[in-house]
């Protein structure tokens, strides 16, 4: 979309959203709002005259909500959906079927005081919606999305590195029979582990991955994911062994580090500030992977936006991990893939749908 601006649609049946969105916009000059909406029907009418780039969309509507629009839109024609409401809490089953139905992130406003909530967060607004035109529509049909990366970019002011959880340097790493697997990903990442993740055997190398993802859904995010899969997959606790046939994803608003206790791998689990705007941050867990697992280890970074995981992975590799990219046709957002390649930490760049049989038999 370079030198062309983003044609943005507000569909929100409350009048003081749309005139607040409407002013945080305005002071974009590469953001153009075509059309608001009080409700997807009429939105529908204002689409078919000028198609938006991006979608700013309630939930909570007339005639019909917000949720059943995304889903039905998805399937028609995707686009990139911002969801923006009071019922996309954390842990919340809308922002559960949200994310599920394809939207590429979540601003959730307050109940009370909404005016000033979007007036204070125009800069948040502006980040989400180019975020979202940057998203590679054409792996969004049918399938799940990915977190709410753009609002966590902008929520952080101070840019930490993954030396405020864990200094660099290594420890002496022997080689064994015990591999393990290290994910990381965000925009689009919920559709990537799930096509992964349910295609991998029992015997597969343990994996640990972080998804950047809001606190409490990664709990539920983890439960679904066991139930496709044939191994099992569960949120993260501290202590938790790393073996084969078992996936353990990350709590959201914690770092997960793997760690290593004679020949057996397991996982920490701590508090911490933002690493590169996040928390889980992929850079965390590929630093702890290349010291702990080194030339035992294999990395993947896949679809999101930003850099976060660039740098471990280039640890990873520099230790000697098996590293695989996602190519940038199968990814949602090419960001973190794009910045890893750029600083040498890619050994091998797949599509979405050749990644499982790589770690298949890289983990035999």
């Amino acid at each position: 979309m370079a030198g062309a601006r983003i044609r943005l649609l507000v569909v929100d049946d409350s009048a003081v959203v749309r005139q607040a969105v409407t002013m945080a916009v305005a002071r974009a000059n590469d953001i153009e709002l075509v059309a608001t909406a009080a409700d997807p029907l009429f939105a529908m009418e204002k689409m078919r005259r000028n198609w938006p780039d991006v979608i700013l969309l309630d939930i909570e509507m007339p005639r019909m909500d917000g949720i059943s629009f995304l889903r039905a839109l998805m399937a028609e024609r995707p686009t990139p959906v911002i969801i923006c409401s009071s019922l996309a809490t954390a842990g919340s089953e809308a922002l559960a079927q949200a994310l599920a139905a394809g939207a590429i992130s979540v601003i959730s406003k307050p109940k009370l005081g909404v005016k000033a909530f979007l007036e204070d967060s125009s800069d948040d607004i502006v980040a989400a919606v180019r975020a979202a035109a940057s998203a590679n529509v054409g792996v969004l049909r049918g399938g799940s999305s990915g977190s709410s990366a753009a609002a966590d970019m902008a929520a952080g002011r101070t840019l930490h590195r993954a030396d405020v959880i864990l200094p660099a340097g290594m420890a002496p790493v022997l080689q064994t029979t015990d591999r393990v697997i290290a994910i990381g990903t965000s925009t689009g990442g919920t559709q990537a582990l799930e096509a992964i993740l349910g295609s991998l055997p029992r015997t597969v190398p343990g994996i640990v991955v972080v998804q950047h993802m809001p606190e409490r859904f990664t709990a539920m995010f983890a439960e679904r994911l066991d139930s496709l899969a044939a191994i099992e997959v569960r949120e993260a606790r501290s202590n938790d062994r790393v073996l084969p046939g078992r996936a353990l994803i990350a709590p959201g608003g914690r770092h997960m580090l793997l760690r290593r206790s004679g020949a057996q791998y397991h996982v920490e689990v701590v508090d911490g500030p933002l690493v590169n705007r996040h928390r889980p941050s992929v850079d965390v867990l590929f630093r702890s992977v290349a010291r702990f697992a080194g030339r035992n280890a294999i990395g993947v970074i896949m679809t999101g936006m930003g850099d976060d995981g660039a740098r471990g992975l280039k640890e990873m590799r520099d230790a000697g991990a098996a590293t695989i990219a996602q190519d940038e046709a199968s990814c949602v957002v090419f960001g973190m893939p794009r910045e890893a390649i750029r600083l040498g930490g890619v050994e091998q760049v797949l599509p979405l749908s050749q990644i499982a049989p790589a770690l298949v038999a890289a983990g035999r």
